[in-house]
């Protein structure tokens, strides 16, 4: 792993956060779209986030991504069975106040989707990079 910068995972980064504050504003009655596809595509926008500044492989930024969501739900199911409560709205909102098994769910389906758009796009660089092609 190496720190670098990567300007177009900047790009992708800056365009999931307006989605994502497009959901957590606009889309409160949205229901799923605004929980389950919010939580999926909170996962790619940290893959993107750490791809910005590190050089390193898919699975391992996918999984590091998928580990800050994994965490953050742990964090809610804590604080949760300790009774504690998060007096900042705009914290709970982006942090979340319920633990549940589907926000799981859709962290590991937005590991999953990394995966299934970036191996891709690697392999096809590699295949324009080797000379002959």
């Amino acid at each position: 792993m190496k720190i670098r910068f990567d300007p177009r995972a900047l790009a992708a980064a800056v365009l999931l956060f307006v989605v994502l504050a497009v959901l957590a504003t606009a889309g409160a009655r949205w229901g799923w779209v605004r929980s389950f596809l919010g939580d999926t595509l909170a996962v790619i926008w940290v893959y993107y986030v750490f791809k910005t500044a590190l050089r390193a492989p898919a699975p391992l930024l996918a999984g590091l991504a998928f580990g800050v969501g994994a965490a953050v739900e742990l964090s809610q199911y804590i604080v949760a069975h300790m009774g504690w409560r998060i007096p900042n709205p705009v914290l709970r909102i982006v942090l979340g106040s319920t633990a549940d098994w589907w926000d799981v769910a859709a962290y590991a389906l937005g590991g999953i989707a990394v995966l299934a758009i970036e191996l891709p796009l690697r392999r096809r660089r590699a295949e324009l990079s080797r000379p002959g092609t």
